[in-house]
């Protein structure tokens, strides 16, 4: 039963153990003869120097720190130290301090052709952090160097795959797909790529002109169409207006009445008032009667 929890233990190992390429865990091998005679040495000189040595050997770490310890030159225990106290040995050991709290950085403008042949200006903003004390140490030289020039040749070669429309439209899928690009990259490193977002695409001049105008173009043609459903929705209307007053000729004095009320309601001092062509056909026909009548006489 204890064998059992031993190899469960096993199967999990931490996030700051030190891996292979293959995934094995490496520990710090022995330090031979030489080595342990020296670690030896070193602590007998703790001894005989305390107190005083007290002060170089005790190091305190921060609750967001973990401290990587090199025991002459190998890492010690496979595992980071900290939060808190821990011991090392003045003469034989040295430590690196590793920050785990989420950093970000503003990836530069990067000037892009798109796949199809535009020119833009692209700048985005990357939050990561250290998952791996270790591996973000003995891994790579400078880990927060490296994993912001890869952010920049990544945003390249992501965005030169895409269309101008894809790149003003899809910012959420190019962000999460450069997000998955760069924490498969940087896993070896001991980086956990947290967030990537484009924050701003910048376009020649003249394609923001050309598109302007286009747009513009665009809206005016919808204007007309719209206009044009509107007259003839109106006419439509018109038409079913004259019918129904054919029908009723009451209707039509009614209407007379209606437009006088308004006409005078906004005290006009000149009143327009239409009368029927019914009306004036009688007397048309009576001077063209008379005329006729007079040319026959003389």
């Amino acid at each position: 039963m204890h064998s059992g929890v031993l190899i469960n233990h096993r199967e999990m190992p931490s996030q700051d153990d030190v891996r292979d390429s293959d995934g094995h865990n490496v520990r710090g091998e022995g330090l031979g003869c030489c080595g342990w005679t020296l670690v030896i040495l070193s602590g007998i000189l703790v001894m005989f120097s305390f107190p005083i040595s007290i002060f170089f050997c005790i190091k305190i770490v921060k609750e967001y720190e973990r401290a990587v310890i090199f025991r002459l030159g190998r890492v010690t225990s496979g595992r980071a130290k900290g939060p808190g106290l821990f011991f090392i040995l003045p003469c034989t050991d040295s430590f690196v301090k590793v920050d785990l709290r989420t950093v970000s950085f503003n990836i530069p403008p990067q000037e892009i052709l798109t796949k199809d042949s535009v020119t833009v200006a692209v700048d985005g903003v990357v939050y990561f952090r250290v998952l791996s004390a270790i591996s973000s140490v003995i891994n790579v030289s400078n880990a927060d160097s490296c994993t912001r020039l890869l952010a920049q040749t990544t945003l390249r070669n992501v965005l030169g795959t895409k269309n101008l429309s894809e790149l003003l439209s899809d910012r959420e899928e190019i962000s999460h797909s450069m997000q998955v690009t760069l924490d498969a990259a940087t896993h070896s490193w001991g980086i956990k790529v947290e967030r990537v977002e484009i924050k701003d695409v910048k376009l020649p001049l003249q394609l923001q002109r050309a598109m302007a105008a286009e747009a513009e173009a665009t809206r005016e043609a919808r204007a007309k169409v719209i206009a044009a459903e509107g007259e003839m929705n109106a006419s439509r209307a018109l038409k079913e207006a004259s019918l129904v007053i054919a029908e009723s000729p009451s209707a039509l004095q009614l209407r007379y009445l209606q437009t006088l009320t308004t006409i005078a309601s906004e005290k006009n001092s000149t009143i327009v008032f239409p009368l029927p062509i019914d009306m004036l056909q009688t007397f048309l026909t009576k001077g063209k009667y008379s005329r006729s009548t007079t040319s026959e006489i003389l």
